[in-house]
């Protein structure tokens, strides 16, 4: 896409859009990103700045930099599906707007990135981040320390540029993220898809689970899977087998936004809540990472079914559906033990190790937030993104923060500007403080006080169970 452009032509054009307050939409030649040093004192053009524009790439980017600009910017990456595409859709800013109107107002910098691709377009993403950066570097000067953040697949992002990076950000801030990375996530989903099939619709071949042919294909599978799962949910057996099901994935019992938490017995009010967000979980979009990743990157080959819901924490609800229901449990994971297995294409597999699974070698501070009902990605990847840093010697660079609610991506505006001033305490001091749940509250307290538009904050202490499956990169485990 890349065309030889006249650097004086691209020096008038960029001009022309700071002056404007808003970039032009013609691609320009981006200087490398590897030779921007981001820990010099900010200088350059003052604020107010604004500007959006598009890379070389068909990636848009969108810069705003207040008038009491204080050093500090965020570098935004957005979720799955959020390509922009020949229209070339601007890039958003991150968190919600009374969060970006407090940051601006207090004087962070902010930028986004929207990759030209749509569905996982992790490997876009991470290089059009760094030419976003260096955009930044050309029409506000160089920032003091650069946080990168980012949401649900954006959070995996924000994760990658973590650990390979550290040249380009002084810390990093992924929320609802994906942080057990493409491999181990979409195993988890397969595990329950596998033992659904299994179970609820053995033979039913428009059910299909890996290497699909067509996104038409997969519509027709989610569609037969639908109609199994809500044939299933009016039966007691059909419900008991949901709830095996969806312990594979760890489908949370608090799935629903809006509702009460179920208590911690109310089996039937639990499954039901998994119900709600079985197909979205379970069966979510697979065929557009298949064909990014040119495979099939799934396995079960060598799960044993009997550990995974010992290990679960859902064996008491699942038996005792099973017994209402007065289903032979042992039978049925006896079935799932003899049904034939799916193995994975090593090449797609190493493709999604690279675009991006997390090896746990951080660069720089990471302060990862989930909500604690969360499944899209489950809460149980922050266990294993703690686990696979505390294997590479780096726990004493990660915090995680936790708010209780179910949903996904739903933080106030106190939560993220308590999280952002958080992350950037420890990058300027060396050391985490206020860090704790309670620590965190009062100071999202503190914030909404000031500016009642940013909402309450629900930061709790929690300890999510382990993640079931997870996927450390051959060589690393």
């Amino acid at each position: 896409m890349e065309a030889d452009i006249n650097p004086r032509s691209v020096i008038n054009r960029a001009t022309r859009a700071v002056t404007a307050l808003t970039a032009t939409a013609l691609a320009l030649a981006i200087p490398p990103a590897a030779g921007l040093p981001h820990a010099s004192a900010a200088s350059g053009q003052a604020g107010p700045v604004s500007v959006t524009g598009v890379h070389p790439s068909g990636a848009t980017y969108a810069i705003e930099v207040p008038r009491n600009w204080n050093g500090t910017v965020l570098t935004f990456s957005p979720g799955y599906g959020q390509g922009a595409g020949p229209q070339h859709l601007p890039a958003d800013l991150g968190a919600n707007t009374a969060a970006q109107s407090w940051l601006l107002a207090h004087g962070y910098a902010l930028a986004g990135t929207r990759p030209y691709g749509s569905g996982w377009a992790v490997e876009e993403t991470l290089r059009a981040s760094a030419d976003t950066l260096a955009r930044f570097a050309e029409v506000a000067g160089k920032p003091t320390t650069t946080l990168a953040w980012g949401g649900s697949m954006g959070g995996a992002i924000a994760a990658g540029l973590a650990e390979r990076r550290p040249d380009l950000i002084d810390g990093a801030l992924p929320y609802c993220a994906s942080v057990a990375g493409p491999v181990a996530m979409l195993n988890q989903s397969l595990d329950a898809a596998f033992a659904f099939k299994t179970l609820l619709a053995p033979g039913d071949d428009a059910v299909r689970l890996v290497r699909l042919a067509s996104a038409d294909e997969e519509a027709r599978s989610a569609a037969a899977a639908r109609a199994v799962l809500d044939a299933a949910q009016q039966t007691p057996d059909g419900r008991a087998r949901i709830a095996l099901a969806a312990s594979f994935a760890q489908v949370s019992t608090w799935s629903v936004t809006g509702t009460a938490e179920p208590a911690a017995r109310d089996w039937a009010a639990q499954e039901a809540q998994e119900y709600a967000a079985f197909m979205a979980t379970v069966f979510s979009p697979r065929y557009p990472l298949e064909q990014r990743a040119g495979g099939n990157f799934s396995w079960n080959t060598s799960v044993d079914y009997r550990r995974e819901l010992q290990e679960s924490g859902r064996m008491k609800q699942v038996r005792a559906l099973y017994d209402s229901a007065g289903l032979d449990l042992d039978a049925d994971l006896a079935a799932l033990a003899a049904a034939p297995r799916v193995s994975a294409d090593p090449g797609a597999v190493t493709y999604m190790e690279n675009y991006f699974t997390p090896r746990g070698a951080l660069g720089v501070p990471v302060l990862t937030m989930h909500e604690r009902g969360d499944n899209y990605p489950t809460v149980t990847q922050a266990r294993a993104y703690s686990d696979v840093v505390r294997r590479a010697g780096k726990g004493a660079m990660l915090r995680q923060a936790f708010v209780d609610r179910p949903g996904h991506c739903r933080y106030t505006g106190a939560e993220f500007v308590a999280a952002v001033q958080t992350l950037r305490n420890r990058v300027t001091t060396g050391r985490w403080t206020d860090v704790d749940a309670h620590q965190l509250d009062r100071l999202a307290a503190r914030l909404a006080a000031e500016d009642p538009d940013l909402g309450t904050a629900e930061f709790v202490h929690y300890t999510p169970g382990r993640f079931l499956r997870p996927h450390v990169p051959r060589g690393e485990e």
